[in-house]
């Protein structure tokens, strides 16, 4: 059993100078014109940001205008040629990222970014490798709408957890915070929103420690911009079968799984010398100057 090995900003990012900057934002859009803006701007003004990674999934309106036109050097936009879904967009975003931790972001406003540094506060603090922001756990704010969405996100979680003898309560929610490798190693070949279901099955196999903090929900309703259907409820249930009883057991899944519990072990080994070295304490040296 792994336990919480504690860390600091500057101890998790030591060789860097980026001070307190340690997170990559990795934000799929498609079609989010009217809203990237505000996004952009709640992400950049967050210390603990990075970089800002957007990948416009083949956007018809001006969403990567917007993007270039946004004035910080930590933004970078990459553009698919066509729309690929959500989960394409994710991977190629990921495989940029250069940060410590990582964490998705939706290009809507449905989640707030300002709410950023309480989802990957157990990460900073050494108690977990991956966080979920649920939005049903005792959170500030939620939007109510459509009661057919919750059971099928209660019922989607609930056939997962099933499968990976976890406790989750929200699978399907967009804030997932990870140190970096987790996510960037792990071989996603889920299309559309299928990438939800896997993540949780291939992190729920390894020994990887996962958290759940509250967050708040600003969802939209469909004449609002909102994109997934019931399409893809049906598809994320065909994933939580084949990815915990089928695919999550191939050659390529299990060599995932070895790899990525031998960088946690050795990670959580290189912080626990790193804090465990003898230091001098300021009163000590003053005496020895004596």
């Amino acid at each position: 059993m792994r336990h919480p090995v504690k860390r600091s900003y500057t101890e998790m990012n030591r060789d860097e100078s980026a001070h307190e900057r340690v997170l990559a934002v990795v934000i799929p859009a498609y079609d989010e014109e009217g809203t990237i803006d505000t996004i952009l701007a709640r992400v950049d003004a967050l210390s603990c940001v990075r970089e800002i990674i957007v990948v416009d999934d083949g956007s018809q309106d001006g969403t990567s205008r917007v993007v270039e036109a946004f004035d910080s050097s930590r933004v970078r936009l990459i553009r698919m040629d066509r729309n690929q879904g959500k989960t394409a967009a994710v991977k190629r975003g990921v495989q940029e990222v250069s940060s410590p931790l990582t964490i998705i972001q939706d290009a809507d406003l449905e989640y707030d970014p300002r709410e950023i540094p309480f989802v990957i506060a157990p990460i900073l603090s050494g108690e977990a490798d991956v966080v979920y922001g649920s939005r049903f756990i005792v959170r500030r704010a939620a939007r109510v709408l459509y009661f057919y969405h919750y059971l099928a996100n209660k019922g989607l979680t609930f056939l997962s957890n099933l499968l990976t003898n976890r406790n989750m309560t929200d699978i399907e929610t967009c804030y997932k915070a990870f140190r970096t490798p987790v996510i960037q190693r792990m071989p996603i070949t889920s299309k559309g929103f299928g990438m939800e279901v896997e993540i949780t099955a291939m992190v729920s196999k390894s020994n990887a420690r996962t958290y759940e903090v509250p967050i708040s929900y600003y969802g939209r309703t469909y004449s609002e911009g909102k994109k997934i259907g019931v399409g893809d409820g049906f598809s994320a249930l065909w994933y939580i079968f084949y990815y915990n009883l089928i695919a999550g057991w191939s050659n390529g899944r299990r060599a995932y799984i070895r790899s990525i519990n031998e960088w946690l072990r050795e990670a959580d080994a290189q912080v626990e010398t790193h804090t465990s070295s003898p230091t001098t304490s300021q009163p000590d040296r003053e005496m020895q100057e004596a």
